[in-house]
């Protein structure tokens, strides 16, 4: 009998142990790219390369017009890789899944249809509980990138976006350092007879190890202070060089403010940074130094350290410039979004090949941390404790 009168499909002639695979064959995905509204939010979710990977593997892609343009990815780009560009928002948050940076506002809560997916940053510090309350009026199923693990056990957003911020610091504060911007009109740069800049960071992590690299490869002096002995063990590793590293003793932090040009903050506590430089400190600092309070998100370690925005990121207090602006990736938009694309790509990838979230869930552990609410549900114990929410296990609730 020829094939085209065979009068079974071949999911029926399979073998019954077999039908599984047919079940979870490979999906296809309908995602969505709203424009960002936040205040100075210039960051889009995937780039046009990344949504031409999308489209030839056989998945729509809508993206809201205008979408891209804060990180100079024009509308025809998109189209061109296979994108639907709208001007109708509404059309946009009605796709089955939803592409964010920052996390929705209650208005475009209401935009989404009940099931949708929804992938962003989560930022629980900034959240009320009528959010999550909002999200479960619509069971929707909603993924933080920001507590998304890979196989090491790291969490690939937080750090990607924080090697940008460090090496950002770094950028910044020779900016102000010039004449132009009214700084003391000193160069990063070992020039031969020239002492050169002296940079302290406080805090040995992501930021901290990006700012030290970007730092000593402009030719600057580096001092790292962190209480954890195996972190700046770390460091020095990383760097491939010993540096001048010390942990939070306050003679020690007291001489190396007086002398620094540079002093970055690059410290975080579990719900707010620890102030680690108290007011008396910055007054003996240089006229003209430069603080770059990078953990202003949340709060800041610079007793002095007020939040500032893009347009105005500086002020200055007793002589000392601070830049306390809490997101510094956004200053580098274009960057930071194919940053962003590179994470989230493989993963809507992964979620297709799965045959759905379930699935990918199911299978693995570094997405699944990632969950905090599955069809309306709570999943995460950190929110829920947070806003004295009540929280469901998801591996309960997949079976």
């Amino acid at each position: 009998m020829s094939k085209s009168l065979s009068p079974f499909t071949k999911a029926q002639l399979l073998p019954q142990e077999e039908t599984l695979e047919v079940f979870k064959k490979k999906g296809d995905l309908f995602i969505g790219i709203p424009k960002e509204t936040h205040f100075q939010e210039k960051r889009v979710c995937l780039t046009p390369d990344a949504v031409s990977a999308l489209v030839s593997n056989g998945h729509r892609v809508m993206i809201e017009s205008g979408a891209g343009e804060g990180a100079n990815f024009k509308d025809k780009t998109y189209s061109d890789a296979g994108a639907e560009v709208t001007n109708d928002t509404a059309k946009v948050f009605s796709c089955p899944i939803l592409l964010k940076v920052e996390p929705p506002s209650l208005d475009e809560i209401k935009l989404i249809n009940p099931q949708t997916i929804l992938i962003s940053a989560l930022q629980l510090k900034t959240q009320n509980k009528k959010y999550f309350e909002a999200l479960a009026s619509k069971r929707i199923t909603a993924l933080a990138f920001e507590f998304i693990k890979d196989d090491d056990g790291a969490y690939p957003a937080v750090r990607s976006l924080s090697e940008i911020a460090g090496t950002a610091s770094i950028l910044i504060a020779s900016e102000l350092l010039s004449n132009v911007n009214g700084g003391n009109g000193l160069m990063f740069g070992n020039i031969s007879g020239v002492p050169p800049t002296e940079v302290l960071i406080i805090g040995a992590g992501t930021v901290g190890e990006f700012a030290a690299r970007s730092a000593i490869g402009l030719g600057a002096n580096v001092k790292i202070f962190d209480n954890s002995i195996t972190k700046l063990r770390c460091v020095q590793s990383n760097l491939g060089r010993t540096i001048y590293t010390s942990t939070m003793q306050p003679k020690n932090l007291v001489k190396a403010l007086k002398r620094c040009d540079v002093a970055i903050g690059a410290i975080r506590g579990k719900n707010r940074s620890p102030i680690i430089v108290t007011e008396a400190m910055v007054n003996t600092m240089k006229a003209g130094a430069v603080v770059i309070d990078v953990s202003i998100d949340m709060g800041g370690c610079f007793e002095t350290s007020e939040v500032t925005n893009h347009d105005k990121p500086t002020f200055v207090h007793n002589g000392v410039i601070h830049y306390c602006v809490p997101n510094i990736p956004a200053r580098y938009s274009r960057s930071a979004s194919v940053s962003i694309s590179n994470i989230f790509t493989p993963y809507l990838l992964k979620i297709a090949e799965d045959g759905g979230i379930e699935n990918a869930i199911r299978f693995d552990r570094g997405l699944k941390n990632g969950l905090y609410f599955y069809h309306g549900i709570l999943t995460n114990k950190s929110v829920a404790d947070w806003f004295d929410l009540d929280c469901s296990d998801v591996n309960l609730l997949i079976f």
